[in-house]
C-alpha cells in the first residue's frame, strides 16, 4: 500500500487479481447459463416457424415476426384464463401483503394475549403438513373447491412471511411508537401511519415472493378447479395447451394471423410458455430496490 497525494492507494497481488478474473468470468457464464433459455425461448418464438420446427434458429432469429403472439387472441378461453390468474396475483398478493404486515406487527407486541403460544402455533405450521387429500377434503368442506376465492383465502396467512415482517419491524425504534402512542394515536393509526410506511421493503419483498407464487401455481387450480373450465389459470391453460397442442395449432392457424411458416407443437409451446413467463419477468425490476433492502434486514435471526 503506497499514499500518494494525501490519499492511500492500494496495489493488488497477482492472487487478487487473477481471484478478480475468475470470479467475474464465473458470474458472467452463470448469468449467460440462467438468461439463455429465455433468450432461446424468444428468438425461437418470433422466428419462421418452418425453420423452427427444423432446428434451425439456435443464437440469432431469422424471418422475424410476432405473427404467433398475435393469433393467441383467437385462442378459446385464453383472454379469459389471463383475466383469471391477473386477478388472483393482484387480489391475492395484496390482502396476503395487508394479513402479513397486520400479523406481523401484532406478533412484535409483548402485552398481546398469550403472545408467544401464539407466535409457537405460527412457526409450528412451517414444519408440519397434513398431507394433499386432507388439504383437499378440507377444502372441499369449505366450499373453496370450483370457487375463486380458493385461489385466494388460502395464501392469505403465510407463517414465513409474517416472520419476515416481525423480524423487520423489530428492527424500527420502538420510540416512534412510543411517542406516537403518547399523542393519542391508537393501534391501528400507528400501523397505518407509521408502520406501513416505514415497512415498504420488506412488504415489497413478500408481494415479490406472492406474486410469483399466484402467477405459477397450477396445483390448486388442477385440483380445486377440476369442474370449473372457466376459472382455469394461465399455468393451467398452458398445461392444457401442451398436452393438445396439435388443436390448438388448427385453432390459430384458422385465425388467419400466422403467415410466417406452418405451425407446429414446438412454436405453440414455446409461444404460450413466454406468454407466461415474461409478465411476471418485468414486476422484479420495479421491486429489486426494495427486495435486496427487505431481504437482508427482515431475514431471520437465530
Amino acid at each position: 500500500m503506497a499514499k500518494k497525494s494525501g490519499t492511500f492507494k492500494y496495489r493488488r497481488s497477482t492472487g487478487d487479481k487473477v481471484f478478480n478474473v475468475v470470479n467475474i468470468t464465473f458470474f458472467v457464464l452463470f448469468t449467460i447459463i440462467c438468461v439463455f433459455p429465455f433468450y432461446y425461448l424468444f428468438i425461437n418464438t418470433i422466428s419462421n416457424n418452418d425453420l423452427v420446427g427444423k432446428n434451425m434458429i439456435t443464437l440469432i432469429p431469422q424471418g422475424i415476426h410476432f405473427d404467433n403472439y398475435i393469433a393467441l387472441k383467437d385462442v378459446s378461453d385464453f383472454g379469459n384464463a389471463v383475466l383469471v390468474t391477473v386477478s388472483r396475483t393482484v387480489i391475492g398478493t395484496a390482502l396476503m401483503v395487508l394479513v402479513s404486515a397486520l400479523a406481523g406487527y401484532l406478533a412484535t407486541k409483548q402485552n398481546m394475549w398469550h403472545h408467544k403460544t401464539w407466535y409457537r402455533m405460527l412457526v409450528i405450521t412451517m414444519y408440519f403438513n397434513a398431507g394433499m387429500i386432507p388439504w383437499y377434503l378440507n377444502m372441499l368442506g369449505l366450499g373453496l373447491t370450483d370457487n375463486f376465492l380458493g385461489y385466494i383465502l388460502p395464501g392469505l396467512v403465510s407463517p414465513y412471511n409474517i416472520i419476515l415482517v416481525k423480524t423487520y419491524i423489530e428492527s424500527i425504534p420502538h420510540s416512534l411508537e412510543e411517542s406516537a402512542t403518547i399523542d393519542g394515536a391508537s393501534t391501528m393509526q400507528v400501523f397505518s401511519k407509521i408502520i406501513l410506511p416505514l415497512a415498504k421493503p420488506i412488504l415489497a419483498t413478500i408481494a415479490v415472493f406472492g406474486a410469483v407464487a399466484n402467477w405459477n401455481s397450477l396445483q390448486d387450480s388442477l385440483i380445486l378447479m377440476s369442474n370449473s373450465p372457466q376459472l382455469y389459470t394461465l399455468q393451467h391453460r398452458l398445461w392444457v395447451y401442451l398436452n393438445s397442442s396439435s388443436n390448438l395449432a388448427a385453432a390459430m392457424q384458422s385465425g388467419g394471423t400466422v403467415s410466417s411458416g406452418a405451425l407446429n407443437s414446438k412454436v405453440i409451446k414455446y409461444t404460450i410458455s413466454m406468454v407466461t413467463v415474461i409478465p411476471i419477468m418485468l414486476v422484479y425490476p420495479f421491486m429489486q430496490r426494495y427486495f435486496e433492502e427487505g431481504i437482508m434486514l427482515g431475514a431471520v435471526k437465530g
